[in-house]
């Protein structure tokens, strides 16, 4: 007998539905910019920053980006409870997503500081700029203008790895999915509604960091 499809579900279950999209939406707006921002401070440290400083930060990146995500995600809330450190599972996954994306924004970023041309540098220390006004007011529009697609890119990854938080009870996109489907038995059906909303996640993310970019720098983008 042929497979009969129904969606008829939904009618009862989009407001488990929109409140796994709501978190997984605050998971990846807290984590994303909490991320960027490490990744930033990391990639400022990683190439013009003190000696032991950066020895520090490679330690960090590559840690993190040599690790599985889960396994960051599982150290974090149930590893560190173990060393006295208590924390809610959404305060575990925002941790957990900052420390990921911070790792690898820092690689992104720093090749964008590593490719500006020296004399910019130069341009900096004849005006008599410290090297943080320098990385501030000369290095740091143009470096991130360079970066910025893959910088996107690297974010819509995160929250589409962002997943597996569902694994700590995290009530997010995938653990509505998998609550819905064990009360309805319509496995098809639910991950196909569940991967569609992850792609129109993921295409409104890339839009709306092309809009940053677009307001941030308005002459390379716009091009």
């Amino acid at each position: 007998m042929p497979y009969q499809f129904d969606f008829s579900w939904l009618a009862g279950y989009w407001p488990v539905l929109l409140h796994g999209v709501r978190i997984t939406v605050q998971l990846i707006l807290v984590g994303g910019a909490a991320g960027l921002a490490l990744g930033l401070a990391c990639a400022w440290m990683r190439s013009l920053g003190p000696k032991p400083l950066r020895v520090v930060v490679a330690a960090y990146v590559e840690l993190i980006r040599n690790t599985p995500f889960l396994i960051q995600l599982f150290f974090i809330f149930f590893g560190l409870p173990a060393a006295g450190v208590q924390m809610g599972e959404t305060t575990a996954a925002y941790i957990a997503m900052t420390i990921n994306l911070g790792a690898y924004g820092c690689e992104i970023m720093r090749a964008g500081i590593q490719a500006t041309p020296k004399g910019q540098f130069e341009a900096g220390s004849s005006l008599a700029m410290t090297p943080f006004e320098t990385f501030r007011h000369v290095v740091l529009v143009p470096s991130l203008q360079r970066i910025w697609p893959a910088l996107s890119s690297q974010v819509v990854i995160v929250m589409l790895g962002s997943a597996v938080v569902s694994q700590i009870a995290v009530e997010d996109l995938t653990f509505a999915a998998n609550f819905i489907q064990s009360r309805n038995f319509r496995a098809f059906e639910t991950y196909a509604v569940s991967t569609l909303t992850y792609l129109a996640l993921a295409i409104l993310a890339r839009q709306a960091m092309g809009l940053i970019g677009r307001r941030i720098f308005p002459r390379r983008l716009a091009a």
